[in-house]
């Protein structure tokens, strides 16, 4: 194992190698900003008759719900991973768009934003909120196809703690120009 690997610490680990929540109490607040990303290959059938419809399947609308879902999870994320610190959000904006033009299946990229001043930061926020947006999108679309992938969750940057992830916080994801936003709290 390199030398590095060896002297690694888990955060969620205590002395005795059992699961604990990370203390905060004596970590200064500062504004936390992480962006994530999440991308759905459609079969380009499936990404036509989505084109064609406005976004929209025999569930509704599926761009909004999706941005409405993402939003959602984001902010009970503490809800969901075991030892995320609940968070009051101040910004969650989720944006999403059909990617430019690839060979094959069509690829949706979703990309979650969230803000916050605290102790603690919020890249997990970002993953959950652009992970379920992806999932919703598969739900409401797999009427249409089974053959739905998400192909991948990243995160692209964070900033306003330790460390800082990516190069540009508060960068938008490239998007085609059929892209949607909307922006929640």
């Amino acid at each position: 194992m390199p030398r590095r690997a060896r002297n690694i610490r888990l955060t969620h680990l205590d002395a005795h190698s059992r699961p604990t929540m990370v203390d905060v109490g004596g970590k200064a607040v500062s504004h936390r900003i992480a962006e994530a990303e999440a991308r759905v290959r459609l079969p380009a059938a499936v990404a036509r008759a989505l084109r064609r419809s406005g976004h929209r399947t025999k569930k509704g609308p599926v761009f909004d719900t999706a941005i409405v879902a993402g939003v959602m999870a984001a902010k009970r994320t503490s809800e969901l991973i075991p030892f995320c610190h609940p968070l009051a959000l101040e910004q969650c904006q989720i944006n999403i768009g059909f990617a430019p033009k690839s060979a094959g299946a069509a690829v949706i990229v979703i990309h979650c934003r969230v803000e916050v001043r605290h102790k603690t930061g919020v890249e997990m926020e970002a993953l959950t909120g652009a992970t379920v947006a992806a999932l919703t999108i598969y739900d409401m679309c797999k009427a249409l196809s089974h053959n739905i992938r998400i192909a991948s969750v990243r995160l692209l940057s964070k900033s306003g703690g330790k460390h800082v992830v990516g190069t540009r916080p508060g960068s938008r994801a490239r998007m085609g120009t059929r892209a949607r936003t909307r922006v929640a709290a």
